[in-house]
């Protein structure tokens, strides 16, 4: 296994460029009762430097999203009596994967036989570069032998409790207690970059593993995975490969925490410390060039 301690790095931005060089990214998150984790996530993607941010929600969650942030836009989408997304909005969803760079699924969706199958879908699409956090894992874990059908570009980020369902939905062997043992064989089995959350956030894609180094118990707190997936889906749809996206979102994600707690201190953090944070994070990541 090859450890990576380098942290990846965004190029330095050019003078002439535009928003649609900055990539432009779809969440698809939310549903009645859990309109702040898409916001939260819409908001972090666009601190984390992303030139479009979509927000693709329930439709009665949307205009509570929109009111929230006017700097992205939304997409109301299909509901069951549940107010969580249904199926008959995966042709919207497929759409706006269309339009995009690159996708996040899964912060406060709820769990329900429709979104398995969105889930399902959408890890099929060739080569889309896709994130998947939160209630993303818990459909996607109900899935079985979901990795004979991905062709997508797959970044999980599950903390421990949704990597012991995601491995129970495939494995036959216990979880090995060694955190990065798990996220490694995990990532072997699957194929996709694995970002197992915790004190030291294992990142890996089977073959190269970082383990991160920034971060605060003050992150345990509601929000603070929504700001992450924002985060890391706004680096891949800049460019990044998943696994460097993966690394960067962690560290940065740590170090606006750290930065956070510095100012408000541990007990008293939330999420939108962290989001707010973010830009004194990227600032300390940039070099002289301008480059994070």
């Amino acid at each position: 296994m090859n450890r990576v301690t380098d942290i990846p790095r965004l190029p330095q931005r050019r003078a002439d460029a535009h928003k649609g060089d900055f990539g432009k990214v779809c969440i698809v998150a939310g549903s009645v009762g859990m309109s702040g984790a898409a916001a939260l996530a819409g908001r972090a993607a666009l601190r984390a430097g992303s030139g479009l941010v979509r927000v693709a929600t329930a439709r009665g969650t949307q205009p509570v999203v929109a009111a929230l942030e006017p700097c992205y836009t939304t997409i109301g989408l299909a509901e069951d009596d549940a107010g969580r997304i249904a199926f008959a909005a995966v042709d919207a969803i497929l759409q706006a994967v269309e339009a995009n760079d690159a996708v996040a699924m899964g912060p406060g969706l709820g769990v329900s036989s429709d979104l398995r199958k969105v889930v399902e879908v959408l890890i099929a699409q060739p080569e889309l570069p896709l994130v998947i956090d939160g209630d993303g894992l818990n459909n996607l874990a109900a899935l079985g032998d979901w990795p004979g059908r991905a062709k997508a570009r797959i970044i999980l980020t599950p903390h421990g409790g949704e990597m012991k369902r995601l491995w129970r939905g495939l494995m036959r062997e216990d979880m090995p207690a060694d955190r990065e043992a798990g996220a490694a064989q995990f990532a072997q089995r699957t194929g996709a970059v694995v970002a197992l959350k915790g004190a030291g956030t294992v990142v890996t894609d089977g073959q190269s593993l970082c383990v991160n180094q920034t971060g605060n118990p003050g992150m345990a707190t509601a929000g603070c995975g929504d700001v992450l997936t924002g985060v890391v889906v706004s680096l891949l749809g800049q460019g990044l490969s998943p696994f460097d996206a993966a690394v960067l979102g962690v560290h940065v994600h740590g170090l606006a925490g750290d930065i956070a707690a510095a100012e408000v201190g541990q007990t008293s953090l939330i999420a939108t410390d962290i989001l707010e944070s973010l830009c004194g994070a990227f600032r300390q990541l940039q070099g002289p060039d301008g480059a994070a």
